[in-house]
């Protein structure tokens, strides 16, 4: 197997200890293969870290491994592996996101993750909509009393305060807080160790999503090849049916062909159903489905139909995907 990459890596260690390590692309026949080598002994058994084909997995999975490794507190030799900005310099945003997760106050974390659940079913959305952890990890380290020290907390701009800032401030109220605002104190304050090993692993769960993502599309294209259902990879995935959709809605964009599947999940729907469907995405545009939804099946198609309105969406984003992959072919 041929080396095209080799760089080494050193960490410090106990006393005047350092230990060392090897990180090489290699590629045979086609086949790519990332391998770790920890110690000096060329012997040894490396981890391997990707074997296959796809260069872009066989990158993927090299980020990933060197972000892991440099928080583990390994630094290359040569460096520039990950991207262009030094890591270790970061920013102000990222220096309080950091602050926030590593002295997050448990039970005022928990407070708040109550109020948001409560107020996601009253407002019948996402919770991450209304505030994300990251955020809340935020309020609950430096407690905020007041409007102008809660929109001081990033992400939490005017429309959010206009909403939620009063209850919010409400819980918070009743917390005790050991630290002032403004909030510049915390690039003195944070450790500088802590916050490099917190940017390593932001940097980790990005490459790490970013695999997943592509291991879930081999699955979806393998799957849909293979004759499979939406039930079957709904369940394989273990995603929800509506990020499944919005998986192939952007494959689909990306120019893989969904018809097959398309045909297989409406085969219980009327050619003439499906054509009231084109006809509307014609007539009204096909940027939004409610308009559409009314159009074809009007305002109580769920119990018309004894069908919920998800299944119904589902139905007319499938249609819609045929529709634009026939706009798009006559375009052309």
């Amino acid at each position: 197997m041929q080396i095209v990459f080799l760089n080494t890596f050193e960490k410090p260690g106990a006393g005047h200890h350092v230990a060392s390590a090897q990180l090489s692309i290699c590629e045979r026949q086609g086949v790519w293969a990332v391998l770790w080598m920890e110690g000096e002994e060329s012997d040894g058994n490396p981890q391997t870290w990707f074997e296959g084909t796809s260069w872009e997995e066989m990158i993927m999975a090299f980020r990933h491994g060197i972000a892991r490794m440099m928080g583990e507190g390994y630094a290359p030799i040569i460096d520039g592996m990950l991207d262009d900005r030094r890591t270790a310099d970061g920013s102000f945003l990222s220096m309080l996101q950091c602050y926030g997760e590593l002295h997050a106050n448990p039970e005022l974390f928990q407070s708040l993750r109550e109020w948001r659940r409560a107020k996601a079913v009253e407002e019948k959305k996402s919770a991450y909509l209304i505030a994300t952890n990251r955020m809340l990890w935020m309020i609950s380290a430096f407690v905020p009393k007041s409007a102008d020290e809660l929109t001081q907390i990033p992400g939490w701009g005017s429309g959010k305060h206009a909403s939620y800032g009063q209850e919010v401030l409400a819980i918070t109220g009743e917390a005790a807080r050991v630290t002032e605002f403004p909030l510049q104190w915390v690039t003195e304050q944070l450790d500088t160790a802590a916050y490099t090993q917190w940017l390593f692993k932001q940097k980790e769960n990005r490459y790490k999503n970013q695999m997943n993502r592509q291991q879930a599309k081999k699955k979806i294209l393998m799957t849909v090849q293979q004759g499979g259902t939406l039930d079957q990879l709904e369940a394989e995935l273990e995603i929800s049916r509506r990020e499944l959709m919005d998986r192939i809605e952007q494959l689909d964009q990306e120019g893989y062909d969904f018809d097959s599947l398309i045909t297989r999940e409406l085969i219980e729907v009327s050619e003439d159903e499906q054509q009231l469907v084109l006809d509307a995405l014609s007539l009204i545009g096909d940027k939004y489905l409610k308009p559409v939804l009314q159009q074809v099946y009007g305002s109580s198609e769920a119990s018309q139909l004894n069908k919920p309105v998800d299944v119904l969406y589902e139905r007319l984003r499938l249609i819609r995907l045929r529709f634009r992959r026939s706009h798009t072919n006559k375009a052309v």
